[in-house]
């Protein structure tokens, strides 16, 4: 076999064109070695040059402290090491020694490093075994905001798509965001060579008849373990960065992250993404709980964490669902709507959360074929306990027919839950479904959302949804005698969380808001006789701190080998956190006690009217 055709079956090069792989091939050197012989101690001298396994086996280690003892692990054919210490040039190894005769090939770092660079490279990183070792050297990047190198190169939506093209080789960048009067598009290297050059377009077609969307954008001050994993997650050639106003800061490529692809949280993310049998979904998804306390570790905020533990939940729930009907080819993946419901539909999961869901089929889709497609549902279902997901026990779980329903189905339903909210349960279906956030099949909102959108025209409806909402109290009197020792333990969920939740949904719901996480709902609805600006600001916070707290206790829990429950134990709650949800649950009980009075003394028509601050 030649250096090529080997290349080429070796990830990430596998990803070059041929021309670029001739050129490695030709760059590179075949190395002979005898059984025992030094490759190399990356651990002294950072590399120049990354190896390839032609044949034989070498052994690495990965720990300066530990190279007189067994190995870490075997190299075999095909297989690629050195590379860590190349993109990084520090020493932090590994040290390898050909553990039989073996033949290398030594490959230049210069002529290695694109392909390091690319969208394949940087999923190769982020799966790589090495990964944490050199992310932990690598230089501490935390936010977007560090890994903007140059000024974005924005072009007006006339621009002739020749003249854009001359502009990004004159900027040497692969990409020009296009200004549009709502956003931005994008122009890639690869939408050129699609649209100019595979299509023949003429090159005086403007920009904007060329672009691509751009995307979610990233904020400035996001996490760049996020932005990189929404660009793996889209297979995107490009990440626009914001501020807060909308005005592009500037954009990340993926080898802006060639040395900070493979932080735990990426690594896990991308093995889940890559999950080849339920087995290895499983194992990969009981390694997210470390991934969090890695993320708490390293300064990412509370809610963010939250947010992407959300992210990798819809992940390991698509991989699931697209490995169980792998086995059942008469079932067809696009003929349903899989719905994340509860805290996961809100991006507000933590360890403890409910796999709730909801599935909404095409209308084409026969009793008959629904009763098979929820036979494979009970066995997503069951892949999902088996990677660690705690199981919904209330059967709010898409194998169940009152949760697995054709959209006229829905739709039909929502409208009887609208008018009737007191039959089949109209009120507890309502507040699952609205909290519904699509993440299989398309991605439009179910019926039954769209239908709760008209919950303003039935103030009888909209007054009985209130005091549903409002039935679960804030148990303040309750976290008093728990912690003056008269009890043993506190629900933070039930008693605390759980109220600002139901307020948030129903205040979203009677302004039409299609917001999910309970923060944007309180904000957004804020200002109303019925959510003042002040108490909306007050909830919000509270949400914040006692979200925060749950995290931390719950994964405190996971590292003691427990299951992560929201029930606090007395003695595990510290005097600060005590009178933080002692005054947290004092402030949920009073807004309460405020939209109780107002219901009951101020006509529905007046309850959105502008209140007081």
């Amino acid at each position: 076999m030649s250096r090529t055709s080997l290349l080429a079956r070796t990830p990430p090069f596998d990803g070059l064109d041929p021309e670029a792989l001739r050129d490695l091939g030709a760059s590179s050197v075949e190395v002979r070695l005898a059984k025992g012989s030094l490759v190399l101690d990356a651990f002294r001298d950072p590399t120049v040059d990354v190896f390839v396994v032609r044949s034989g086996r070498v052994a690495l280690w990965s720990d300066t402290d530990a190279t007189d003892g067994p190995p870490d692990e075997f190299v075999g054919p095909l297989g690629l090491f050195g590379f860590s210490a190349m993109l990084t040039e520090r020493a932090i190894g590994p040290r390898a020694v050909a553990a039989e005769d073996a033949v290398l090939l030594r490959v230049p770092g210069s002529a290695a490093a694109p392909a390091f660079e690319s969208a394949a490279g940087v999923r190769f990183l982020a799966a790589s075994g090495p990964a944490r070792r050199y992310a932990q050297a690598a230089p501490g990047y935390s936010t977007v905001d560090d890994l903007i190198v140059t000024t974005p190169l924005l072009v007006p939506a006339d621009t002739p798509v020749a003249e854009v093209a001359r502009r990004m080789t004159s900027a040497g960048t692969t990409y020009a965001a296009v200004t549009l009067e709502s956003g931005y598009g994008l122009v890639t290297d690869a939408v050129l060579r699609r649209r100019v050059l595979g299509e023949g377009l003429d090159p005086r077609t403007p920009a904007e008849q060329v672009m691509v969307p751009s995307g979610p954008t990233a904020l400035l001050g996001d996490s760049a373990v996020e932005a990189l994993i929404s660009l793996l997650e889209r297979d995107a050639d490009v990440q626009l960065v914001t501020d807060r106003d909308g005005r592009l800061a500037g954009a990340v490529v993926p080898r802006d992250f060639a040395i900070l692809p493979s932080s735990a949280s990426a690594s896990v993310h991308e093995q889940l993404r890559r999950a080849a049998t339920v087995a290895d979904l499983q194992v990969a998804a009981r390694r997210v709980p470390a991934m969090l306390t890695e993320l708490l570790a390293h300064g990412l905020a509370s809610g963010r964490v939250i947010a992407l533990h959300s992210s990798v939940l819809d992940t390991v729930v698509r991989r699931a669902i697209d490995l169980v009907l792998a086995d059942h080819p008469d079932l067809d993946p696009d003929a349903f709507t899989w719905l994340s419901l509860g805290s996961n539909g809100r991006r507000e999961a933590v360890p403890s959360s409910d796999v709730d869901s909801a599935v909404a089929f095409t209308d084409d889709v026969t009793p008959d074929q629904a009763l098979r497609y929820r036979e494979a549902f009970a066995v997503v279902d069951a892949v999902l306990v088996g990677a660690g997901l705690s199981r919904d026990t209330h059967g709010a779980t898409a194998q169940q027919a009152l949760f697995a329903r054709t959209n006229a189905q829905w739709r039909e339903a929502g409208q009887h839950w609208l008018s009737a909210p007191v039959d089949d349960n109209g009120a507890m279906m309502a507040s699952l479904l609205v909290d519904a956030r699509p993440i299989h099949g398309d991605p439009g909102l179910p019926e039954v959302a769209r239908v709760f959108a008209e919950l303003r025209t039935h103030p009888g409806t909209m007054r009985l949804l209130l005091q549903e909402s409002l039935a679960g109290r804030a148990r303040r009197h309750f976290v008093v005698d728990v912690f003056r020792g008269r009890a043993d333990t506190f629900d933070l969920k039930a008693h605390a969380l759980q109220p600002v939740v139901n307020i948030a949904r129903w205040a979203a719901l009677s302004i039409g808001s299609p917001a999910l996480p309970t923060v944007d709902r309180l904000r957004g609805s804020a200002g109303s006789t019925m959510l003042p600006e002040s108490v909306a600001s007050t909830l919000v916070e509270v949400f914040e701190v006692l979200q925060r707290l749950r995290l931390r206790y719950q994964l405190r829990q996971i590292d003691a080998g427990e299951t992560p429950t929201d029930v606090l134990e007395l003695d595990r709650v510290s005097p600060i956190d005590r009178s933080v949800i002692t005054e947290a649950v004092r402030e949920v009980a009073a807004a309460q006690r405020r939209m109780t009075n107002i219901a009951a003394y101020v006509e529905p028509d007046a309850w959105l009217r502008p209140g007081p601050g």
